[in-house]
């Protein structure tokens, strides 16, 4: 990504390469005048209900961010304002995978799809947009304490562990997203998309933390509630942003429910209005549940449970034992004995690291065939190897030029010839390096001589289980190809010709001009009989410049409209509400 893409702060210039993957320019020259409108109407709409429904940072800091109801937000400016809050700014293209979007978050920034959604979707889009992003997250981040939540929640969600499945969903989501915001998209398609996820939905089997994480992030940062149950206000972003479900989520018809642990366990569908949302009774009560959450994830237990999910992921994570050190690569097996891990593998490349840093010379290119390693107490001996003094090593003859046999507890045996040892700054042994050696577990072989030198990593057992590598530079990262890109919409003739319309109007009201509204009016009933939202702002240019002959005749219009089609009656109703 060059620098010149996109709008530099000092967080976004800390972001790791393989985050930066994903930011794309904003290209604000490309956003229409049927794009500003609905920008426009969307905002105009929302500040005025919002102002009653909303938590009371929704306002202020659309204040504070300098977010303006007339004009789609600039990444430019943006990032300047963030700024002064701690925070930053990114485009991106539609959905990106979970695990990146809780990082840019643990770095306070926001991930913004650039792109906006079309007229015919004003009221929701299940895709990404800036609408979503821009008007519905970043107003609330001025508020300091759902801030830190949000980068809590992105610190602590990076970590959690995805199934093979969940990666599927993604996918399968993104494309759905995509195919329901485009113009003419083939039902046929559409309709193939939703089956698949239906039929992950309903085979999903036991939740991983990134599935279970990402129903919190979904109830609480998206559709959250907060207050009483009685007396709710709104802070979640897909809430904020949508005209249609920020009226609809606060009737009866939506069952609210105190806010818990047990979220983890709703799944949620894009495509719909949510049946039920929950609400919280204050912004440090997420963090009370999301720091509940987190004591239940692999970053905090470990153990053989953690090294399972691992394993099940069937991608790039890390193990750390109690020593520090860390083990980083895709995990396939582990021996257990009596519920702890006397044993870890991993197949491919694979990387030892301290302290999220790299050791030397133990990177995937040196363990590119994958590693294992002992784990546990040795046999009949209380001292720990790594709390081992050098005369306790002596003592037990492990030392440089010995041959040994250690024999772990639970079977494991490890004999060779003693090459080196490690110690990290507390002075605790964290690895042993073997020549000439054979592992094994009973009579199962782990490891044999010729295939070179065994380094054994040492603890006792495992504290920690997390996804993604240590030292994220001990992997090549920067591998995202999406399988679905946004669809552009098809500008026409017809289409740009409307545009136009649209752009004459935005002129004469931001330089306070006269129109020939009644030729427009013409253009549209003969050309684009269907449009509505340019008569409303016909309406209210000519209502600010008292024109009463064309105020009637745009009133009749849309009157004409509301029968013809009154799927967008409200809509029509609504904006001549705002212009009244």
């Amino acid at each position: 990504m060059k620098t010149q893409d996109y709008e530099s702060n000092p967080l976004i210039n800390r972001l790791p390469e393989h985050l930066k993957q994903f930011i794309k320019p904003q290209h604000y020259d490309d956003y229409t005048a049927i794009n500003q409108a609905v920008w426009r109407y969307v905002m105009r709409k929302n500040v005025s209900y919002l102002s009653k429904v909303a938590h009371a940072s929704y306002l202020e800091g659309l204040k504070q961010t300098g977010i303006s109801i007339n004009d789609i937000p600039n990444m430019y400016g943006m990032n300047r304002i963030l700024k002064e809050i701690g925070w930053a700014a990114v485009a991106v293209d539609g959905f990106i995978p979970p695990n990146a979007f809780m990082e840019f978050q643990a770095y306070k920034v926001l991930v913004i799809a650039s792109d906006i959604r079309q007229l015919e979707h004003i009221e929701y889009t299940p895709a990404p947009d800036i609408i979503h992003e821009g008007a519905g997250h970043a107003p609330i981040i001025a508020n300091p304490e759902y801030a830190e939540y949000l980068r809590r929640f992105g610190e602590i969600g990076c970590k959690a562990i995805s199934s093979a499945r969940d990666y599927e969903m993604y996918e399968a989501i993104r494309l759905l997203s995509i195919l329901k915001e485009a113009e003419d998209a083939d039902p046929t398609a559409i309709a193939a998309v939703e089956k698949r996820v239906d039929d992950l939905q309903s085979n999903m089997g036991k939740l991983s933390e990134m599935a279970q994480i990402r129903n919190l992030h979904w109830w609480t940062v998206e559709y959250g509630l907060i207050g009483t149950l009685e007396n709710p206000k709104i802070y979640g972003a897909g809430l904020l942003s949508s005209i249609g479900e920020s009226a609809w989520c606060m009737t009866d018809a939506v069952k609210k429910i105190p806010y818990n642990i047990n979220a983890a366990q709703q799944n949620f569908d894009i495509t719909k209005p949510q049946p039920q949302l929950y609400v919280t009774p204050d912004f440090a009560y997420l963090s009370m549940v999301l720091e509940e959450f987190a004591n239940n994830m692999g970053i905090r237990k470990g153990g053989i449970e953690g090294a399972e999910k691992l394993i099940e992921s069937n991608a790039i994570g890390t193990i750390e034992l109690t020593t520090g050190i860390q083990i980083s690569g895709k995990f396939t097996n582990v021996i257990a004995f009596e519920g702890k891990p006397i044993y870890i593998q991993s197949e491919g490349p694979t990387a030892l690291a301290y302290r999220e840093k790299e050791l030397v010379g133990h990177g995937k290119d040196y363990h590119a065939a994958g590693y294992g390693t002992a784990l546990g107490n040795l046999k009949g001996v209380n001292l720990a190897i790594e709390n081992m003094s050098p005369k306790d090593l002596n003592a037990y003859s492990i030392s440089e030029g010995e041959n040994v046999s250690l024999e772990f507890e639970g079977g494991i045996r490890v004999a060779g010839e003693i090459i080196t040892g490690m110690r990290n700054l507390h002075g605790k042994i964290i690895l042993i390096s073997f020549k000439n050696c054979t592992v094994t577990h009973f009579d199962t072989v782990l490891f044999q001589p010729e295939w070179g030198i065994y380094d054994m990593a040492i603890g006792t057992q495992i504290v920690s289980a997390y996804s993604g590598p240590a030292d994220y530079n001990s992997f090549d990262l920067i591998t995202h190809v999406p399988s679905s890109k946004t669809i552009k919409s098809d500008r026409t003739p017809k289409k740009k010709a409307l545009e136009q319309l649209y752009q004459q109007v935005r002129d004469a009201r931001d330089s306070n001009q006269k129109i020939d509204t009644q030729a427009i009016l013409n253009d549209l009933d003969q050309n684009h009989p269907s449009d509505w939202l340019l008569t409303l702002e016909l309406l209210e240019l000519n209502t600010i410049q008292n024109n009463n002959e064309m105020i009637e005749k745009a009133k009749q219009r849309l009157t004409n409209l509301t029968t013809q089609r009154p799927k967008v009656a409200h809509l029509i109703s609504n904006g001549i509400e705002l212009i009244n």
